[in-house]
């Protein structure tokens, strides 16, 4: 049966197939950017007859295999990014790079795929059509497989489409199905309960909020047990998964909720903390500055030195990766200083707008003194600016009074 026979191919190249999901597994990349976990991927199935198609936007890759016999088109896709979180299994091919790890199996959907690919392969000669593989990024929240089709990676749409996630949890060789929704739908909901603030000796006459959205979150729990059957047409599993009360933060807005921006660079090193420095200076209560890189990198003390030298708070700038910022979604305004930072934008913010940098970095000046202080003078006047127009965009379309320049 042709059954058995594919499964005696899968048990053939299972060693190999093995080994690659835990050469995957130990070196885990985030996000749209995962090209190590592709060239891995590649370099696994460079002998055998596929084409490949990349895109500008991720870092995606379909592979087609077509031996030119007509028929209807296949698509079989596999995740490749892990999780933001670090690894304490300690096994001999655990996660290697500090606060990553794949702990949601997409290695060995990565894996899976190529093994598809190769036992797939060796029978090119008697499949019609065209079966193509589909390695996709971006899987945790990043929208990794639009960014594809964007890119048109997918075009013509195939015929049909499969995918799958492992379950752990299942006996060995069970595979799960069922007619309708079978995997689960993420959704987000914010809800904001405003107090008021007052003095701790006169708690009487404050509001505090906190008590109220503890009883929200119980009623919440509550609604779900009462509402959703455990198994439905319905839902099959409806559950809170993760859950964030953020108190403190807007203790100083009056009552209001603040507009958050985060200016996000390549490193997080000078620009985007020039950036945030510079932002915080305004005086702006109803505002939350943030900044983030697609990498953390520490920033100069040159860069310190000069912002000092503005009387501008650097207590608080510390070098900060995008996966270290929660809730990017909630943010009013993501400000791009690189280009290569737009594709990091998990989920869509309610603005994205991009800075376009054309000016030297100044803490990689190399010059005299007065040389390098001019170019900070010039990096600091040209955020100064874009920062106070920005934020009198963002009030003005929210209906609050115009800000004006210090």
């Amino acid at each position: 049966m042709l059954t058995e026979a594919l499964l005696e191919d899968a048990r053939g190249i299972a060693d190999r197939i093995t080994a690659l999901r835990r050469a995957i597994h130990a070196e885990p990349e985030l996000g749209l950017e995962t090209p190590k976990t592709l060239a891995k991927a590649r370099a696994e199935l460079a002998d055998l007859p596929l084409q490949w198609r990349e895109g500008p936007s991720c870092t995606g890759a379909v592979a087609i295999l077509n031996a030119g016999k007509p028929g209807r088109t296949a698509l079989l896709r596999g995740d490749m990014d892990a999780l933001p979180m670090n690894e304490e299994t300690g096994l001999p091919f655990a996660s290697t790079v500090a606060g990553r790890m794949h702990a949601c199996g997409h290695d060995t959907h990565t894996a899976m795929l190529a093994g598809a690919a190769r036992i797939l392969a060796a029978r090119a000669d008697e499949l019609p059509g065209e079966v193509r593989f589909m390695f996709q990024p971006g899987e945790e929240g990043f929208h990794g497989a639009r960014f594809m089709l964007e890119d048109g990676l997918l075009n013509p749409l195939p015929d049909a489409a499969f995918a799958l996630h492992i379950m752990p949890n299942a006996p060995h060789g069970m595979i799960g199905s069922r007619p309708g929704t079978l995997l689960a739908s993420a959704d987000m909901l914010e809800i904001a309960v405003v107090g008021r603030g007052g003095h701790a000796s006169m708690p009487h006459d404050t509001r505090d909020p906190v008590p109220v959205a503890a009883e929200i979150l119980l009623a919440l729990q509550t609604m779900i047990t009462r509402r959703f059957e455990r198994v439905s047409d319905q839902a099959r599993n409806v559950c809170m998964e993760v859950l964030y009360m953020c108190t403190g933060e807007y203790t100083r807005h009056q009552g209001t909720e603040a507009y958050r921006l985060l200016f996000v660079d390549s490193h997080n090193s000078c620009r985007s903390q020039m950036a945030e420095a510079i932002a915080n200076s305004l005086n702006q209560p109803k505002f939350i500055f943030s900044s983030a890189g697609l990498t953390p990198a520490p920033i100069s003390p040159r860069t310190l030195d000069f912002l000092r030298s503005k009387s501008l708070d650097t207590a608080h700038l510390t070098p900060k990766s995008l996966e270290q910022i929660p809730n990017l979604e909630h943010y009013h305004v993501i400000v791009s200083l690189a280009r290569e930072a737009q594709k990091a934008f998990p989920l869509k913010p309610r603005k994205a707008v991009f800075l376009d940098w054309s000016l030297n970095d100044p803490s990689e000046v190399n010059g005299s003194p007065d040389q390098v202080r001019a170019a900070y003078e010039t990096a600091y006047k040209f955020l100064q600016d874009h920062i106070t127009d920005l934020v009198g965009a963002v009030l003005d379309d929210n209906g609050d009074q115009k800000t004006t320049k210090p």
